[in-house]
């Protein structure tokens, strides 16, 4: 691989003072540079990567053993080496006959989980299940935090426009604030509380959880449901067994809303549209499994990724969808990438041979426009964008509005790439262009789009994974914070800190003093 480095970089040094907009020189520009599955489009086309430079990138998968190690993760291998599990979150959408794990199909356990999900998102919807007041559940309050809380509040908010059933409000802060500002316009005897923690001992989810229970009042043991493999925390809470939903430990925390996680989802669109999320996520699966390397999007964006932050060292890359219903997906892909290929150790625990994970922020477009963009066009560092954008939006009523956003869309990204020379006594209005982006386009933000969308992205996120020979699949760099974050409650409260350095005693004795 080290000679395909090698090789990758003359060629970022050979073309570095082409300009983009050159490439489109060649007709077929963009007809090379994209590539469709099931009704989705990635343009990558408006990056400096040549052909040369994507044979050498696709190459550089091969010798990675993307495809093996893709293999491995769908056949239930223990690919996640340092915590000895199994990586089977698709196993979750899965469509088409069995996933085995060490001997037996995972899939019929899978499938009942799914169905008693369904029983329960349908008579809560429908009103069998009532509050303790025998009237029907309004308000769902869902508490949970990182990829307990991220998923379902961002598929939640996607799908608004199928939104039927409660309305739904989420709680993941510790601070006070979160869980007041969620239920101050819910009705405590209409409400139905969701605790989402797999251990049942996570501290910030605990603690709003005991806040709820209090809140509920006499309805807490009929309206609390907790997503959980704990069932002996879980009944000690209070909570009745037929109320448990959960998952298995070879699903990662960020990779779970195709199962009880999403369950928040369930409830606000039904289980017949969930199902459809399911199946885009199934669908991107088929794709990824079966494409070959430079025709499949996932490896693609993958590789562009790798492009970007390895060979022309961009540090980080803004996630831009051009659809207000998705504004809340570049916190969710930040914690999809940075927790998963945050790394400095390879699997096999030398040091990393190369960056890895880019920083990954973003915001719905056109808020951003009015942001951050002015970096984007005129700033000291180049920042590839990744624009998403629906030809039709779901508000025919007002399709100039539509109109409006794909114009801006599309603005953005050849303006990014076009510059503009300025005038010799206007400096200030000179845009440098040859700006990096890739546009992913779908038809219409569906819940079978939205499954295409975050499998997408999983899978781009494990192919860069295993170009740079980390696992993606664990998490030890939140844990040093989480102990000593427990060891520095008694000192808040008041105990003794003088073993500590002189910045936190400061801090300490400031705080506390207010």
């Amino acid at each position: 691989m080290d000679t395909i480095w090698r090789m990758l970089r003359s060629n970022r040094a050979a073309s570095e003072d082409r300009s983009i907009l050159s490439l489109f020189d060649d007709p077929q520009r963009f007809d090379d540079f994209s590539v469709s599955t099931a009704g989705m489009l990635l343009d990558y086309s408006k990056t400096s990567m040549d052909t040369e430079a994507r044979r050498l990138l696709v190459q550089l998968a091969e010798e990675a053993g993307v495809e093996a190690q893709r293999e491995a993760m769908f056949a239930g291998e223990k690919i996640n080496t340092s915590e000895d599990r199994a990586v089977l979150h698709t196993a979750l959408r899965n469509q088409n006959g069995p996933v085995m794990l060490e001997g037996a199909d995972v899939m019929p356990e899978v499938r009942a989980t799914l169905a008693r999900m369904a029983s329960f998102a349908n008579a809560l919807r429908n009103g069998e299940i009532k509050a303790a007041d025998g009237g029907p559940i309004t308000d769902v309050i869902s508490i949970g935090i990182g990829g307990s809380d991220l998923g379902p509040a961002m598929g939640v908010k996607a799908l608004g426009a199928y939104h039927d059933g409660p309305t739904l409000r989420f709680v993941s802060n510790i601070d006070g604030a979160d869980f007041t500002e969620a239920s101050k316009r819910a009705d405590p005897a209409r409400t139905l509380v969701i605790v989402a923690s797999k251990t049942f001992t996570t501290i910030e989810t605990m603690t709003n959880a005991e806040t709820a229970k209090k809140w509920l009042g006499a309805g807490a043991d009929s309206q609390m449901v907790a997503i959980s493999t704990a069932l002996d925390k879980t009944a000690a809470f209070g909570i009745p067994a037929d109320r448990v939903f959960g998952f298995e430990d070879w699903v990662g925390g960020r990779y779970s809303m195709w199962g009880p996680i999403g369950l928040p989802i369930m409830l606000a669109v039904g289980p017949k549209r969930f199902g459809e999320f399911l199946d885009g996520g199934y669908a991107m699966d088929q794709h990824f499994r079966t494409a070959p390397l430079a025709e499949n999007m996932p490896v693609l964006l993958a590789l562009t990724g790798i492009w970007h932050r390895n060979i022309c060292d961009y540090p980080s890359r803004a996630v831009l969808p051009y659809d207000q219903r998705l504004s809340r997906l570049p916190a969710y892909l930040q914690q999809l990438d940075m927790e998963s290929n945050g790394k400095g150790v390879m699997a096999d625990g030398t040091p990393v041979s190369q960056a890895t994970g880019a920083v990954v922020w973003g915001q719905a477009g056109t808020n951003g426009q009015h942001a951050f963009y002015q970096l984007l066009h005129q700033g000291t560092n180049v920042v590839p964008c990744e624009f998403m954008m629906a030809a039709e939006g779901f508000e025919p009523a007002l399709k100039h509005h539509h109109d409006l956003l794909k114009a801006n869309c599309l603005a953005q990204s050849e303006a990014l790439m076009r510059g503009r020379v300025s005038k010799d006594t206007e400096p200030y209005r000179a845009f440098p262009g040859n700006r990096p982006s890739t546009t992913l386009a779908y038809k219409k933000l569906t819940p079978f789009a939205l499954g295409q969308i975050i499998a997408l992205y999983e899978h781009r996120v494990f192919v860069e994974g295993v170009i740079w020979g980390i696992n993606s699949f664990d998490q030890w760099g939140v844990e040093l914070g989480k102990e000593m974050a427990t060891a520095l409650v008694p000192l808040v409260q008041g105990a003794d800190a003088s073993d500590k350095d002189g910045s936190t005693q400061g801090l300490l004795k400031a705080l506390n003093a207010g």
